[in-house]
């Protein structure tokens, strides 16, 4: 069985789900009488800082230099009192945050289905990597973490490899080796930096490949009962079930590993995605 991996046709191997969200936005009650016009990069920080120690869930929250104030986007499960909170632990900087609100609910998923299985679960493979000669490729680590092996199909008779290292939460992002040299594993990507405004494509086992753009950088995101990752890529890309782990990209450039997020690809919603340039780096691997 031949493992291929192609620009604008990304096999997918080992995936976990996400959905989108539809955003509206939103001023927190009261926030804007009590706002000055303007918040200093050390609000901003204070404000930034606040909204992490709030321990709210369902959250992703930015600083947004543009605007000058801290962007949170809050799912369905975040109630108007736990909104309340997030305002209360800003204290006198609670007017630089503005809240934006997405359907769904915010969590990496995992999915039974047709592409890489390991640990009883379904993942879609990100980007193919080397490293001394030796073959691996990206995936997701909340997809790392379920698994000590990966094979090609849900009967687990065809091996591709171990997960040799993963890391979540906190960041996002696993490492799996090649170690069936029946597989082959092409490649045609650069690692990249995304950039707000870039248009996108995201590939993965369960919804295929799907398009849309890249709205924030260094988002950090609070996923539901599976803790927090920092440094995300926020885009209008929909996902699935079963799609995490797979690639971000823009034709050839290899951009973000996908992580989590709400909704699905017939509402549409909001990604979250684990920059690429950052796991490759972490590993001393290069995308190929």
């Amino acid at each position: 069985m031949r493992i291929r991996h192609t620009p604008g046709r990304l096999t997918p191997l080992l995936a976990a789900a996400v959905g989108l969200v539809a955003v509206g936005a939103f001023t927190v009650p009261g926030a804007a009488s009590a706002a000055p016009q303007s918040w200093s990069a050390s609000q901003l920080a204070q404000a930034d800082t606040a909204v992490q120690a709030s321990g709210v869930e369902g959250i992703a929250w930015r600083v947004d230099a543009a605007s000058g104030r801290v962007v949170v986007t809050a799912d369905d499960s975040v109630s108007a009192a736990e909104l309340a909170t997030i305002r209360k632990s800003a204290g006198g900087n609670a007017g630089a945050i503005r809240v934006e609100r997405a359907r769904g609910v915010f969590r990496p998923m995992l999915s039974a289905g047709n592409a890489i299985y390991g640990g009883g679960y379904r993942c879609s493979l990100g980007f193919n990597v080397v490293k001394s000669g030796i073959y691996y490729f990206l995936t997701a680590g909340h997809c790392g973490d379920v698994a000590n092996t990966w094979y090609t199909d849900s009967g687990q008779r065809t091996l591709i490899g171990p997960t040799i290292s993963s890391s979540f939460p906190g960041n996002d992002y696993a490492l799996v080796r090649y170690d069936n040299t029946s597989l082959t594993h092409p490649g045609g990507y650069t690692a990249a930096n995304a950039f707000v405004g870039e248009a996108v494509k995201r590939t993965g086992s369960t919804t295929g490949t799907h398009s849309g753009t890249v709205t924030a950088l260094n988002v950090t995101v609070r996923y539901v009962g599976s803790g927090t990752v920092k440094g995300m890529i926020q885009t209008t890309v929909c996902a699935e079930p079963g799609d995490s782990g797979g690639p971000l990209y823009d034709g050839t450039k290899a951009l973000g590993i996908t992580s989590g997020g709400s909704g699905d690809c017939r509402s549409g919603g909001t990604t979250f995605f684990q920059p690429v340039t950052e796991a490759a780096g972490a590993y001393g691997v290069t995308v190929y």
